[in-house]
């Protein structure tokens, strides 16, 4: 099989893409797959990283916004179209998938124009306008949660297969547990509350921690707080300020990264994020609880929407990023986790909503497509 994947800006993109590039991989011997990206995003480092060919184009989200740099970007975006219709005609691929960001506008449309078959994979809960647009022609498209199918009445077809992620629940043994937790210098009798940002952290959810560690003593839990590489410097001095040694805050582990992500998510009683597509679907296939901070200001405001799926079906809580403190945080914080048949209902929740088998479906799909 000859397959073109288009994937680009985050790794919420791109790493559903190579998911199923290894997929095909494992299914169909003597695969060839080649991945279309910008020359701007993280798949520079992550597609050459995971073995597979990169291609670069150079495209934009359109914006209303009228100025000489929106006007250059929408012409780029454009000349990208007869670059990937080059791409594609060399190439000759059988299909061709785009898993997110601007990129797949051009691939896809020019796959379009080839009559090569296309398949499109939407993670969030609510899908951009490019989605939309381009879901009319594509031949599947592809979605992780039965919220982002409603919200897509003009595609061709829809099926919820869900999305690729790394991140499995692991079937720890309490001896296991113990010993995750004394890594971490916890105590293997406290609850774990686990707080991130992301890969690179967030400055607003960074500084409600400062300020309730700088406030309150954390006696009746542990917090493990991943602050991003780029900002542990600047917590670590902010909390000098206030006499406080980042290595010695009792029951609370700073690290700039968690790099065994997969084990410390399963040992957590509770998580404080974002809410982007993929940690969505992290949640729900571990079974825990959430307290979301909606990363404002992206695309449709999807992160605050894929947030509201798992706080309708009591599976989460929600804190808009300018609504969020130390103060209401630690309140919400100290509610859920004192409670333990609360904390197992909303993780019995989030697992509700979890979809099995995600790499068999999405291949089933595509070999569909080929027919």
């Amino acid at each position: 099989m000859k397959v073109i994947i288009a994937a680009a800006g985050t790794g919420g993109h791109i790493n559903p893409g190579i998911a199923i590039a290894n997929k095909i991989e494992k299914e169909e011997q003597g695969s060839q797959i080649m991945f279309i990206g910008t020359k701007r995003g993280i798949e520079n480092d992550l597609v050459p990283r995971a073995g597979y060919k990169l291609k670069t184009l150079e495209a934009y989200g359109f914006s209303k916004k009228i100025s000489i740099e929106n006007i250059k970007h929408t012409i780029k975006t454009i000349k990208s179209l007869k670059k990937a219709k080059q791409i594609i005609e060399e190439f000759k691929p059988d299909v061709v998938i785009g898993t997110g960001g601007y990129i797949c506008g051009p691939v896809l449309t020019a796959a379009q124009k080839c009559n090569i078959p296309t398949v499109l994979h939407e993670s969030n809960s609510f899908p951009g306008l490019a989605v939309k647009m381009l879901s009319k022609k594509t031949d599947v498209v592809l979605v992780g949660l039965k919220e982002a199918k409603e919200n897509l009445k003009k595609a061709k077809k829809v099926v919820v297969t869900g999305t690729p992620t790394k991140i499995k629940k692991l079937k720890l043994s309490d001896m296991e547990k113990y010993f995750l937790k004394e890594k971490l210098e916890f105590n293997p009798e406290l609850p774990v509350v686990l707080v991130f940002g992301g890969s690179q952290g967030a400055k607003k959810i960074n500084d409600a921690l400062i300020d309730i560690i700088k406030k309150e003593k954390i006696t009746q839990y542990q917090i493990v707080w991943a602050v991003g590489p780029k900002n542990y410097e600047k917590v670590e001095e902010e909390l000098k300020k206030s006499k406080i040694e980042i290595q010695n805050i009792k029951n609370v582990k700073v690290m700039p990264y968690i790099y065994n992500m997969e084990e410390v998510m399963n040992i957590s009683d509770l998580l404080v994020c974002r809410s982007g597509a993929i940690t969505i679907t992290e949640i729900s296939k571990i079974g825990k609880p959430a307290i979301f901070i909606p990363l404002p200001n992206v695309s449709q405001n999807h992160q605050e929407k894929n947030a509201r799926v798992l706080e309708k079906i009591n599976a989460a809580k929600i804190i808009l990023n300018n609504e969020l403190t130390g103060e209401n945080l630690i309140k919400e914080i100290n509610q859920i986790i004192s409670n333990k048949q609360l904390l197992m209902q909303m993780g019995e929740n989030a697992n509700s909503i979890n979809i099995d088998n995600v790499e068999d479906n999405i291949y089933k799909e595509i070999k569909n497509v080929l027919k």
